[in-house]
């Protein structure tokens, strides 16, 4: 009895040890959740290519560098640079309204100070002081070491975890399949439905967005270079990048922007006579058809699924960043898809207290007989073009 008792207790000492481990992993993930998940976000978003590079570049850790250093870190400093002009615009305009959205103006005070830091480059190149203005800049930037420390700290942890979720994926699938996996495949399943749903909608919606940031950017730009004087269209380059990240947006789209800057162009029409109004028609035609139709209709289906509702999406973008923060619009969808999926091949089996199997959700679904061979699936899976599996290459 007295060995039942120390074994007994021995394992117990062993379950409030893991208990402890993993509270201290909870804190930790939720102190720094933002970042784990725009991590995870990153790593969908750059797979395809990093799958692609890997059979150009070895060793797979070089590859997963240049992947994430030429492709994502740009990515993410034309957006950092975006978002801190738009503040700064947005600061100008509640400048010249004191009486207008004091509310709004008191919540963005802390950063758009920071935004003013972000100069237009083209303005410091041609002035005719260009090292007294960088000098200016980086004196302003100074008063804020404090505020960027903690940026370049949550891009670096983003990157890293990005990093190695690239390079280690596939030692990673195959220890959780190892660990976690049922005689009736269900937990493969589960994942390879998971894992394909995540890269469809971050990396398919991510890619649909930069060649819409790209598409508006050059249409813009080139609507600015013939608009008459005075109705020329606003930062063409910059707007197009906001139409870009618009177009994430379930529904309305990258109608968020165009629709209120023609709004804009219509008043700057009025004033400047009516003869310039063709430039607002020619600037909503150009939107609506090159900028929006094109991209929704001709991309979009090529580099997005639609496994899911887009009613759900549509309430996930919505209530994710409501619930969480600016974090939500990448937690939300990751949310959805996770319960989409348990519902789908657990829940009805739970309810009517069935045995669980993954032919529930159809015959393209992982069933008993393949778990060990779909190991393998997990590593290729990538290489076939269907993105759909967990895959990468495993250093030696």
């Amino acid at each position: 009895m007295s060995t039942t008792w120390d074994v007994d207790r021995s394992r117990l000492g062993w379950w409030a040890m893991a208990v402890v481990f993993a509270g201290v992993l909870a804190f930790v993930v939720y102190s720094f959740v933002g970042t784990f998940v725009f991590g995870v976000f990153l790593y969908y978003a750059v797979r395809p290519v990093y799958r692609r590079l890997r059979h150009r570049i070895r060793p797979p850790t070089l590859a997963a560098m240049v992947s994430l250093l030429v492709f994502a870190l740009p990515a993410l400093l034309l957006l950092a640079y975006a978002f801190a002009i738009g503040l700064q615009e947005l600061n100008v305009y509640l400048s010249t309204h004191p009486d207008s959205f004091q509310q709004l103006e008191s919540v963005l005070a802390p950063y758009v100070d920071v935004a003013s830091i972000a100069r237009d480059p083209q303005s410091i190149l041609a002035s005719e002081d260009a090292l007294a203005a960088l000098q200016g800049a980086i004196r302003a930037a100074q008063g804020y070491l404090g505020f960027f420390g903690s940026v370049a700290l949550h891009t670096f942890v983003t990157l890293v975890i990005a990093f190695y979720l690239l390079r280690d994926d596939a030692r990673l699938a195959s220890w959780f399949h190892r660990r976690f996996d049922d005689a009736e495949g269900v937990v493969h399943a589960y994942a390879k439905r998971v894992d394909g749903d995540f890269s469809n909608i971050f990396f398919g919606n991510i890619l649909n967005a930069v060649i819409t940031a790209i598409i508006g950017a050059i249409s813009y730009s080139l609507l600015d270079y013939v608009a008459p004087a005075g109705v020329g269209v606003p930062y063409p380059a910059l707007l197009g990048v906001l139409t870009g990240v618009a177009s994430l947006v379930p529904v309305v789209g990258i109608k968020l922007v165009y629709v209120p800057v023609a709004g804009l162009l219509a008043v700057r029409a009025a004033s400047a006579g009516p003869e310039t109004f063709w430039f607002p028609a020619l600037y909503v035609a150009v939107s609506f058809v090159i900028v929006d139709v094109v991209p929704d209709l001709v991309l979009r289906p090529y580099v997005s699924g639609r496994n899911l509702h887009l009613g759900m999406v549509m309430l996930a973008y919505i209530f994710g960043p409501l619930l969480f923060g600016w974090y939500g619009i990448f937690l939300g969808p990751m949310l959805l898809v996770l319960v989409v999926h348990f519902v789908r091949l657990v829940l009805p089996e739970l309810l009517a207290g069935a045995p669980i199997e993954p032919e529930a959700v159809g015959p393209s679904t992982t069933t008993a007989g393949t778990v060990q061979t779909s190991l393998d699936e997990v590593a290729q899976g990538g290489d076939a073009g269907g993105d759909a599996g967990g895959g990468g290459d495993v250093d030696d």
